[in-house]
């Protein structure tokens, strides 16, 4: 995807270990905020981020693969933010703020050493020297180990313009208990959403298929073995208040393009960024359109991760284009 303006994303990707880290780095520190709709979240320092706390913006978003070890990517961030200068100005000293979220992709077939608090530590720092304006998709970052009920999944992202000018992107590792797709078929569930043909164009099917709304995840699963974890940002300048309604909005996009989302196997994790100086006339009464572009944006964001998504050496599922034929 081409670059979202005031935001540096970079990607750092183990192979051996079948998975990775996303760092979000705004040009200036930033308005975030978060929502965690899953049962099962592994995060750090989300609570600097609600709207009643100190602590008003952000020096980087960190996305990680490892479960709880991957929330050790941040103290790798931390590291070139302070060799950087960035940081919250107190006592003479510079704190980065670096909020991170991580998925559960330990039994995805990579290998797991013993010491992998630091590998991560290591990707941190690797994803934010790596940071630039292009964002690379599929098996790359956060969503390079990723897998669905029944695919592979990825690192996904899509951006929209609104009728304002005002702009909206989603990035979004997707590791979810449920799938994507209109039961067994290639139709993704978030068709109606697509932007010329970005994950296949293959829209609805012509008649649903009558496994459209069973309910396969991956068996057996345990509490904390999934997530699906995402940044929504916006050229907007929003208030603490307005973020945090963007990130509970930003949410239906993942119920748009998952089934079953938001399980208490899942531990579904949006965190949204105000990364520009574009003034949202109105204030909250006129967040709607973003809000409503934010959970479009975010369910394409979801199945271009999977549809771009490519096989690896001891991979736990097929990839779309594997099973599909790349149509």
């Amino acid at each position: 995807m081409s670059p979202f303006p005031g935001l540096s994303i970079g990607h750092a990707s183990d192979s051996v270990l079948k998975s990775g880290v996303t760092v979000f780095l705004p040009e200036a520190p930033a308005i975030a905020a978060i929502h965690v709709a899953g049962g099962a979240p592994a995060g750090r320092e989300s609570a600097a981020l609600s709207p009643e706390n100190s602590v008003e913006r952000i020096d980087a978003v960190v996305l990680s693969g490892g479960s709880a070890f991957g929330l050790a990517a941040a103290d790798g961030a931390m590291d070139w933010l302070a060799a950087h200068g960035r940081g919250f100005a107190v006592g003479g000293l510079r704190v980065p703020i670096a909020p991170a979220a991580s998925l559960f992709d330990l039994n995805n077939g990579g290998e797991k050493p013993a010491d992998l608090a630091s590998r991560y530590r290591t990707l941190g720092r690797a994803a934010c020297e790596a940071a630039g304006g292009d964002v690379a998709v599929g098996s790359v970052g956060a969503g390079t180990g990723t897998t669905t009920a029944d695919l592979k999944g990825g690192f996904g992202a899509a951006e929209a313009m609104l009728a304002d000018g005002s702009r909206v992107a989603a990035f979004v590792a997707v590791n979810a208990v449920g799938r994507v797709t209109l039961g067994t078929t290639p139709h993704f569930r978030a068709a109606p959403f697509e932007h010329d043909g970005e994950f296949g164009g293959l829209g609805l099917p012509p008649e649903l298929p009558p496994d459209a709304g069973a309910v396969v995840t991956k068996l057996p699963s345990e509490p904390g073995a999934n997530t699906t974890i995402a940044v929504v940002a916006t050229d907007c300048a929003l208030t603490r208040a307005e973020a945090k309604r963007l990130a509970i909005t930003a949410h239906d996009g993942m119920a748009l393009a998952i089934y079953p989302a938001h399980t208490p196997f899942d531990g579904d994790t949006v965190f949204a960024l105000s990364a520009g100086a574009r003034p949202l006339e109105g204030g909250m009464p006129e967040l709607w359109p973003l809000c409503a572009a934010a959970a479009a944006t975010l369910a394409r964001a979801i199945a271009r991760a999977v549809f771009e998504a490519t096989p690896a050496e001891n991979d736990r599922f097929p990839t779309w284009r594997e099973r599909y034929g790349g149509r």
